[in-house]
């Protein structure tokens, strides 16, 4: 069976999503990172909880997959979802990735620790968002036109009064939606160079093993099959947009049987819909660990017909 697994980044985390995630696995990261999870809105206000926090979902998630006999062909994170989905594919070790994931949260967290994030505009074009930017933009407060996850839906990344004149004039303009993202830093924009540039020195550190299948790009959705642009990936995707759509359209060349969805949320159900249209969908959270095993299982037998 072909699958295609999915790994969002920030944006759909809750207070109590890692109730699910069994008990040794998290005190394990927790002893390594040496840090207590709160699994609290509070405490997912804090960059390093949130990312280390989401990541540790992700992986119990893989390990659960993986221990039914399943195994992706292709993988695709989005922004931080990146680790998780390079974890899937063999790529990494559990605790490099851990390590790496932390250390990214906090060179983030310090770099724009206030004040920084990020928004989406649905229903006008990348075009069209570009020219409201331009017209809001300054050297003081500076936003950028970021990740690309559908044709009309396109993110907001810098300084939070910039993002919210912009806001301000997509809705003004017609926009069917325009708000904050739930994410504290410009991610995905200029503003990380410095931060992509530390981050790409620590993993030029790390051992990694060819992907045990496709890994799919951020920054242009192409098909990586070797260590060196997945692990160029990992590091330098906070400074460019991710380009999710073009992810999705190179994924529908493989025709995938199955697309599983990781947690947290399921932020990229509309586009997934109108990419895939006979794919088996599954959104691992809305249902139960037997409920996951038993229509994997069903899926399978249907595609060795």
């Amino acid at each position: 069976m072909d699958a295609l697994w999915i790994f969002p980044g920030q944006g759909g985390q809750y207070a109590g999503m890692l109730k699910q995630v069994p008990a040794a696995l998290r005190q394990h990261v927790e002893t390594l990172l040496d840090l207590p999870l709160l699994d609290t809105t509070a405490g997912y206000a804090d960059s390093v909880q949130l990312q280390v926090s989401i990541t540790l979902l992700q992986v119990a998630q893989v390990q659960m997959i993986q221990k039914m006999g399943f195994r992706p062909r292709l993988a695709a994170g989005h922004s931080l979802g990146v680790f998780a989905a390079a974890y899937a594919l063999d790529c990494l070790a559990l605790d490099d990735l851990f390590k790496i994931v932390k250390q990214r949260a906090e060179l983030m967290q310090q770099a724009y620790p206030v004040g920084y994030g990020m928004g989406v505009i649905v229903g006008l074009t990348r075009a069209e968002v570009t020219q409201l930017v331009a017209q809001v933009t300054t050297t003081a407060k500076p936003v950028f036109v970021s990740n690309q996850n559908a044709e009309d839906q396109v993110a907001l990344s810098g300084h939070l009064v910039a993002i919210d004149q912009v806001l301000e004039l997509a809705k003004a303009q017609g926009a069917a939606k325009a708000l904050r993202l739930n994410v504290p830093v410009p991610s995905h924009s200029p503003l990380m160079h410095d931060v992509a540039e530390k981050l790409q020195q620590s993993l030029a550190e790390v051992t990694f093993n060819r992907p045990h299948g496709i890994y799919l790009a951020n920054d242009n959705g192409h098909a990586a099959r070797q260590i060196i642009p997945v692990r160029r990936d990992l590091g330098d995707n906070l400074v460019h947009p991710v380009y999710f759509e073009s992810m999705m359209a190179v994924a529908t060349n493989y025709a995938p049987d199955v697309i599983i969805n990781f947690a947290p949320g399921h932020p990229f159900k509309q586009v997934l819909a109108q990419k895939f249209d006979e794919q088996h969908q599954l959104y691992l959270a809305q249902f139960s660990k037997a409920d996951i095993h038993y229509l994997l299982e069903k899926w399978e037998r249907g595609s060795n017909l």
